[in-house]
């Protein structure tokens, strides 16, 4: 196998041919191309050849003995990288079946001898151009695979160390290089091996630090420009020997070094003087490619690719801290949502003691139940060791004690407390602000042997202070804005439940006294009734002989009681005399009725009623009334009513008072009506007259005993207000109830009562 001498970097020819004078021809042609040339004299020769020297473009004879070039030209392309070589078939055969067979085996060209130059050079010049262009085609398609490779790890994993290694491995298969690493630059800009792909002939040096202030002073600022360097041999490239001596001690020989850098830019977002992405990136590290066999002229290719590789590597970097941070991130969001939840948890449970505690106070007026309880609440609800109030004498400046709740202490309930022997305590709570501190020895206030924390708020209302509250708890305890503001809305309980109470006290003290009034002024009723019902009695008597005695002596020719009082003074002074005494009698019944239906003494005599046959009865005195008042009486009832069964008496003593009410304040030409009917297994008996409305404000008290609705004359209707309060007890009396109604000039009394009641 003969290799001719060519030009640095020129393509390799191999031309296998057992004729010497045409292997003389192709070399002296193919040399003066600038091409280098290799001969094999047949195809076993050739074979070994082009496993040995990997020629760029191979010419081959067709016939040739021991293994022709048909032969050769299929095991050619059985070989490693067999495919990519172009063949070009020379031979004297001119066969369409020799042609086919030609191709068949793989060669790519096809020319017959005796050979034209000229053609065979432009032939080989297509071939070869042809051959780079798939090459680099193949190239940059495996460069592609390579980043979509490493790109589609970096989407798949966020572990930034098993991408890093998949990474060098990748390119160091990809280049055929001995050595692949990334090196990570620290604050120093000194920096170690970060992961390493490395042949097993060479030292591994993964883990190395390498602190070298040359490096660092006249290649980082280069590299932060993202510069690149690039060495084919390390011996030939005037490199300070420090740096020679370096490289070689990492059996070095030719590097390929990129940039890696961080993009900032998303951090930068709002500064508006950045002029260029330089400016906006930061050197993190460099990603490495050694040849450490030979020297090696990195191609454009080769460096494109890590170029492209390292902006993948600082997305990944970035990408990883970013999840990092975003992992910080939500730990310290669950971390605040956890403490959150807990806060939300806690407030909820102090609304629910809050509201405990208002319900007491809004439910009972026992102040010694609504302070215990308030006492326990917080001690539970807080887990303090200690909660407890004191009530305040202002005059004696003392306060004691009243109510106390502990976990382990004892308890002093009662105690007093001098506010002058702790005034900087006292002075804050009388001016209504809590206060918060540590004591050591604080038994002479709460019974606390130990140091504790102290939270003190006064209970205190818009008229002053009326005490404080107390919350002890270890030492070393800081009571927070939710707790203090939870004492204080309990104080502020603590301080409406005390005022409360005394405002009770306070009124149940008057009405005690009320009451004493009130029996006071039934008795006095009750005897005065009494008293005057014997003499008014007499009175009556004396009135009916003084009418016998003038109708006998005076020769009267009718009777004094049916004589026109205008016709006749005498008559005008008896018919004035009775109808006053009438009058106080009927006074006198009416307060002893009353007096009987409060004192319970009331005698039932409950009977069947009839009411269609019974109420005609009942309003028949008040037609001739109405009749002489002009007045209009109607009578409405139900013609299906159910009997009632009742007190008669009592019952007619309800419709008389109505009726007579009616009667009074009905205008000539109004309406008077009663009407009966059944609901519900009830009867409802309504009275209802026209001409006059009772104010709204009025019906509340329309019941109530010697009431009278205001008017411009108050005595114009007369009376004693003793008529409907006398309906109200007989109706309840009855069993029943009554109600008012008055609008549009008409004013309503219904009454309902049971079908039946047991008396």
């Amino acid at each position: 196998m003969n290799i001719s001498p060519s030009p640095k970097n020129s393509k390799l020819i191999l031309v296998i041919d057992d004729d010497r004078l045409m292997r003389i021809q192709l070399r002296r042609a193919m040399e003066q191309e600038g091409y280098q040339v290799a001969e094999a004299i047949d195809g076993e020769e050739g074979l070994a050849a082009y496993t040995c020297l990997k020629p760029d473009i191979v010419l081959v004879d067709g016939m040739m003995p021991v293994m022709d070039g048909f032969t050769c030209c299929t095991l050619i392309r059985s070989l490693p990288g067999g495919n990519s070589t172009p063949i070009l078939m020379i031979t004297a055969l001119e066969d369409e079946e020799s042609v086919d067979r030609a191709f068949k085996a793989g060669a790519i060209d096809y020319i017959t001898k005796p050979i034209h130059l000229a053609v065979l050079r432009q032939r080989v010049r297509r071939l070869l151009e042809a051959s780079r262009a798939s090459e680099e085609l193949r190239q940059q398609s495996e460069r592609e695979r390579l980043i979509n490779k490493i790109a589609q790890r970096i989407r798949q994993s966020l572990n930034i160390q098993e991408i890093l290694n998949t990474t060098v491995a990748e390119v160091r298969e990809f280049l055929g290089a001995d050595r692949v690493l990334i090196y990570r630059y620290d604050s120093d800009w000194s920096g170690s091996v970060l992961v390493e792909s490395v042949e097993n002939l060479w030292t591994p040096i993964l883990g190395q630090k390498i602190a070298y202030p040359y490096l660092s002073k006249n290649y980082v600022p280069s590299y932060k420009q993202n510069r690149i360097e690039a060495k084919a041999d390390i011996y030939t490239l005037g490199l300070p020997q420090c740096l020679i001596d370096l490289l070689a001690g990492f059996q070095v020989r030719a590097h390929l070094v990129v940039p890696i850098l961080q993009d900032n830019s998303d951090l930068l977002v709002f500064n508006s003087e950045l002029e260029n992405s330089t400016q906006n990136s930061q050197l993190w590290g460099l990603l490495i490619a050694h040849q450490c066999s030979s020297p090696r002229q990195w191609q454009k290719l080769e460096i494109e690719l890590l170029q492209q590789l390292a902006t993948q590597v600082a997305i990944a970097i970035q990408q990883s801290e970013l999840y990092q941070q975003l992992g910080k991130l939500n730990t310290d969001l669950e971390r605040q949502v956890n403490e959150r939840t807990s806060q939300l948890q806690q407030a909820l449970n102090f609304e629910a003691m809050l509201k405990r505690i208002t319900d007491k106070v809004r439910d009972t007026l026992d102040e010694s139940h609504i302070l215990q309880t308030a006492v326990q609440e917080l001690v539970l609800g807080l887990q303090v060791n200690y909660c407890g109030t004191g009530l305040y004498d202002l005059e004696q400046a003392i306060s004691t004690v009243c109510y106390e709740y502990a976990t382990s202490s004892a308890l002093y309930r009662g105690r007093l407390v001098q506010m002058a022997d702790f005034p900087g305590i006292y002075s804050q709570l009388l001016q209504g602000q809590y206060l918060q501190f540590c004591e050591i020895n604080f038994q002479a206030i709460q019974p606390i042997n130990s140091p504790c924390a102290v939270l003190a708020c006064p209970i205190l209302d818009n008229q002053g202070v009326l005490g404080d509250l107390w919350l002890l708890k270890h030492e070393e305890y800081v009571f927070n804005e939710l707790e203090i503001r939870l004492a204080q809305q309990v104080a502020n309980q603590c301080a409406i439940a005390i005022r409360q109470a005394r405002l009770y006290q306070a009124a149940q003290g008057q009405v005690q006294e009320l009451e004493k009034l009130n029996h006071l002024k039934d008795d006095f009723l009750n005897t005065v009734s009494h008293e005057l019902k014997t003499p008014v009695s007499n009175m009556k008597m004396a009135i009916q002989m003084l009418e016998v005695t003038m109708n006998r002596e005076c020769g009267f020719h009718s009777k004094i009681a049916e004589i026109n009082p205008g016709e006749s003074s005498t008559a005008r002074y008896f018919h004035l005399l009775n109808d006053e005494c009438e009058r106080e009698i009927s006074l006198i019944n009416d307060l002893l009725e009353l007096q009987e239906l409060n004192a319970g003494t009331h005698l039932p005599d409950p009977k069947i009623i009839h009411l269609e046959d019974w109420i005609p009865d009942v309003v028949e005195p008040f037609k001739d009334i109405t009749w002489n008042h002009q007045q209009i009486l109607e009578i409405d009832i139900d013609p299906k009513l159910p009997p009632l069964t009742s007190d008669p008496f009592s019952l007619k003593r309800v419709l008389t008072e109505l009726l007579n009410n009616a009667c009074k304040y009905t205008p000539a030409k109004g309406k008077i009506t009663v009407a009966v009917c059944s609901e519900n297994e009830k009867i409802q008996f309504r009275v209802t007259n026209s001409g006059i409305e009772i104010p709204a404000s009025e019906l509340a008290r329309i019941f109530d005993k010697f009431y009278r609705i205001p008017s411009n004359d108050p005595w114009k209707y007369g009376g004693t207000g003793l008529g409907l309060a006398l309906v109200d007890k007989l109706v309840t009396y009855l069993g029943g109830s009554i109600q008012v109604q008055s609008r549009a000039t008409h004013t309503c009394f219904l009454v309902e009562l049971p079908i039946s009641h047991d008396f």
